[in-house]
């Protein structure tokens, strides 16, 4: 009997040492911030952190998100699939929507949990969640042990918000700015929640600098007026630097460091045209300036240091590249649409053999649909207009216009122009901006029109030659034009014919 006891002992020791040799997972998201936002990217703002994390491990220079906008992009990051395979369209408003993630997809929480991991997720949510009194699964379904998150943006802004909420309860208001909050939570969680036995997966999703933007005030003087929104902008961003680099100085004092893999992005481009650098597009576009943003990996002393990787790849590919650096089996009787990009970060292979090319299908989108392989970029539009109430929304704007010439705006009309995303300081104007965007986005009444869509005016650019897509070489290279064209159209049917109909869902 001894003998049995003690060979049991030992049997799971090893396979204890066998969790404590799997490496902690941490992933970082921004939250529109844009490709040539970050220094190490060419970009104006300071962000030492992040260089010195580009530094230990692969930059991706053409990396992207999995959508234009962020719901579709977290869905898609979360299970390495085309987020409107699981019915997301567009970004998900809780208050009107039933759109959400189902609990029926496999996201990276569940996969490593299976494996033996503690999850958290702390950040920004927005793949839906009853916050807001609709039937939705909340995030602890989703696989997270653990999480401290919002909806949807940080509100009233960045600073002070007061719309967090931790394990099903809101918290109320707090004081501070979102990414240090965050961050903040994240530590704490590494000290008092987590399972120190268990490896574990740390999902952050930083707000900024998503608008309404706000940062401390000597922090955003460097970058110019405390009240100019692209030095606030600036400012945003630089807090989120110094949040992080607490978050790793925190790994390397728990001793932690060369066993954990971080990951870092943004959610999709940045909606300042000038943050995208000569990329053609910003933020909700299928152009580049839309969708291609910072791709870091970092594992000391696993992925070699300093390497700068030209090879395409994305957000789609995180989750099966995680279970390959992991060495552990994706889900199973899932189709992903990524791929496992760990022979290129492990310094093994320059590039990857992919079932089918990158591809974004993102219906609301002008162009609705892009696919990239090698050099080659391939848009399409969508031969018809969904139901918007264009006329309400021109008064709306036409509203917006007066309500800050009577505050005193000198040039309303480029005020609205400019800060459509940002947002205004002035209540009414907000309160107008607010019911525009409802009247912009995406309605679930949309869907039998979207399941009947088809794309024309498709357009073919060599990256290599022309990152601004200014060219359309269509008709100078016919076959390569018409085979991407047709892999395209072969794709978005496959993930067309996949989607659920919420309208079904709703009745």
């Amino acid at each position: 009997m001894r003998v049995f006891t003690f060979l049991c002992s030992l049997l799971l020791a090893s396979l204890g040492s066998a969790a404590d040799n799997q490496p902690n997972v941490v992933v970082l998201l921004a939250d529109d911030l844009g490709w040539k936002d970050l220094r190490c990217y060419g970009g104006p703002v300071k962000t030492p952190t992040l260089d010195r994390l580009a530094g230990s491990g692969v930059r991706f220079t053409d990396f992207y998100s999995g959508a234009a906008v962020c719901s579709a992009s977290r869905a898609t990051l979360l299970t390495g699939r085309h987020h409107v395979r699981m019915g997301i369209y567009s970004w998900i408003s809780d208050n009107d929507q039933d759109v959400h993630l189902l609990n029926s997809e496999v996201t990276l929480a569940e996969i490593l949990k299976e494996e033996g991991y503690e999850t958290a997720h702390i950040g920004k949510w927005h793949i839906g969640a009853p916050f807001r009194g609709r039937e939705k699964p909340w995030i602890d379904e989703h696989g997270f042990d653990y999480w401290f998150a919002t909806d949807l943006n940080a509100a009233p802004s960045h600073r002070n918000p007061t719309n967090f909420w931790r394990n099903r309860e809101r918290v109320g208001e707090l004081e501070g700015y979102a990414c240090q909050l965050v961050v903040d939570d994240a530590i704490r969680w590494l000290d008092e929640e987590r399972d120190s036995k268990k490896p574990f997966f740390l999902n952050v999703w930083f707000h900024e600098p998503h608008a309404p933007i706000a940062a401390p005030d000597e922090i955003v003087a460097d970058y110019g007026d405390t009240s100019d929104p692209a030095a606030i902008y600036s400012g945003t961003i630089d807090n989120t630097d110094r949040a992080i680099e607490r978050l790793l100085e925190k790994l390397k004092a728990m001793g932690i460091e060369k066993d954990t893999l971080v990951i870092y992005s943004s959610d999709n481009g940045s909606y300042r045209r000038d943050r995208v650098g000569e990329l053609r597009g910003a933020k909700g576009s299928n152009f580049e300036g839309g969708i291609r943003v910072p791709g870091i990996f970092s594992w000391p002393g696993k992925i070699p240091e300093r390497q700068v990787v030209n090879y395409p790849a994305g957000q789609i590919d995180i989750l099966p590249t995680v279970c390959g650096l992991l060495e552990i089996d994706p889900p199973e009787e899932v189709h992903l649409d990524g791929a496992d990009l760990s022979p290129i970060l492990l310094g093994k292979s320059e590039a990857i053999e992919r079932d089918q090319p990158l591809a974004w299908i993102l219906p609301l989108s002008g162009p609705s649909l892009a696919l990239r392989e090698g050099d080659w970029s391939l848009t399409g539009y969508r031969k018809a207009e969904f139901p918007r109430d264009r006329e309400a929304m021109a008064d709306l704007r036409n509203q917006m216009v007066t309500v800050l010439r009577k505050n005193g705006i000198a040039d309303p009309e480029a005020e609205v122009k400019s800060n459509l995303h940002e947002g205004f300081d002035i209540p009414e104007a907000e309160r107008l901006r607010g019911a525009y965007i409802r009247l912009n986005q995406f309605q679930e009444s949309w869907i039998p029109a979207i399941k009947a869509m088809t794309y024309e005016s498709f357009e073919l650019y060599d990256l290599s030659k022309d990152v601004a897509q200014k060219h359309n070489l269509a008709s100078k290279y016919p076959k390569v034009f018409e085979r991407l064209k047709n892999q395209l159209i072969e794709i978005t049917s496959d993930v067309m014919n996949e989607r659920p109909d919420w309208s079904d869902h709703r009745e």
